[in-house]
């Protein structure tokens, strides 16, 4: 049967520190909660530096993508990233802000974090609902040393449009073409597991899987950090298991070059290498190069100009990976530039 629950802690504490008062609010932004937690720590830091409110709602890509759209945003924010046709056609321009990694999260008694071993194959068959218990054949042949339960797995996922998803499915249909078959890759799928339940937000999934015995999710890892939750580790394309941290998300981003995708838009998921954390991928942002209020626009690059320079220890601090200097040459000369302030 399927269920859905919306209220989450986290929401609302990511909210209330990301929300600075609407009197002092300067520059407004909204979309992924991927980035939720590092945009709320830079909002507050850059605040206490410049004086300058930042106002992000974190509420999913897919809304982020909308409200930009509709232009009652200064910058929207993806972890789906726009083709560069789309990206032109509406006369914006794309920009990667911040690295994370995707994790899977699980709540079984007895087995703690980072103990539990999964491969793209076998998440995507649990993910399908064609595994369906804890001790299943194919994810003890992973984990001979541990004592598995005899129990459902209740898979949890997100409820809303989610970049989060976006990543997480692309990955999954790389890794099984069952899975690329019959659900795809994209914002919003249909999830066929029949024990599942909806959560909104990575705050939303996180806090199902924190209160439901056997379930399993995905989030961002500052979710994960934030909530204690056990996380398992991921078979590289390589072949390694490896935890989620912030110098394998280096290691995924390692060999990226930004400046050859139309729109900036890569993906990062499974790349090469024996540390490559195998679900990384990069959050963007969204701005038009003929803004609104030109005054705003500028106080928004301002921002994320600070975020480049004096943000990667607080990004490091969240596990997230700062943009490198190579790219962030690329955004200020080249992605910038088109912006007319």
């Amino acid at each position: 049967m399927k269920m859905t629950f919306s209220k989450s802690l986290l929401a609302v504490m990511i909210s209330s520190v990301v929300t600075v008062s609407a009197f002092a609010q300067d520059v407004t932004g909204a979309g992924a909660s991927f980035p939720a937690p590092i945009y709320a720590k830079w909002a507050e830091a850059y605040k206490a530096a410049t004086g300058k409110a930042v106002n992000y709602q974190s509420i999913g890509s897919s809304g982020g993508i909308k409200q930009i759209k509709a232009k009652t945003v200064d910058f929207g924010a993806t972890d789906a990233p726009m083709s560069g046709d789309e990206v032109s056609k509406e006369g914006l321009v794309q920009f990667p802000a911040i690295i994370g990694g995707v994790v899977a999260i699980y709540n079984i008694k007895g087995i703690a974090s980072g103990a539990l071993k999964l491969d793209g194959v076998t998440l995507a068959d649990i993910f399908m609902g064609n595994i369906t218990k804890w001790d299943d054949a194919k994810i003890a042949a992973l984990n001979p040393d541990l004592k598995l339960p005899n129990q459902y797995i209740t898979v949890s996922h997100r409820a809303d449009g989610s970049g989060t998803t976006s990543v997480f499915t692309e990955y999954l249909s790389m890794m099984s073409k069952d899975f690329a078959d019959k659900v795809g890759a994209g914002k919003a799928v249909k999830w066929p597991a029949d024990a599942s339940v909806g959560g909104k937000g990575n705050a939303g999934v996180a806090a199902n899987v924190e209160k439901i015995k056997g379930s399993i999710g995905y989030v961002e890892y500052a979710y994960a950090k934030v909530n204690k939750l056990p996380v398992a580790l991921l078979k590289t394309a390589d072949g390694k298991f490896v935890a989620p941290s912030g110098d394998n998300f280096a290691a995924a981003a390692a060999g990226a070059d930004w400046s050859k995708a139309p729109g900036m838009a890569l993906s990062l998921n499974n790349q090469p290498g024996a540390n490559s954390w195998p679900i990384t991928t990069a959050s963007f942002i969204l701005m038009y190069k003929q803004p609104q209020d030109a005054g705003k626009s500028k106080e928004a690059l301002a921002f994320f100009n600070w975020a480049f320079k004096d943000g990667a220890k607080l990004a490091d601090e969240l596990d997230y990976v700062a943009m490198p200097a190579k790219a962030i040459d690329y955004i200020r000369n080249t992605v910038w530039t088109e912006i007319k302030n």
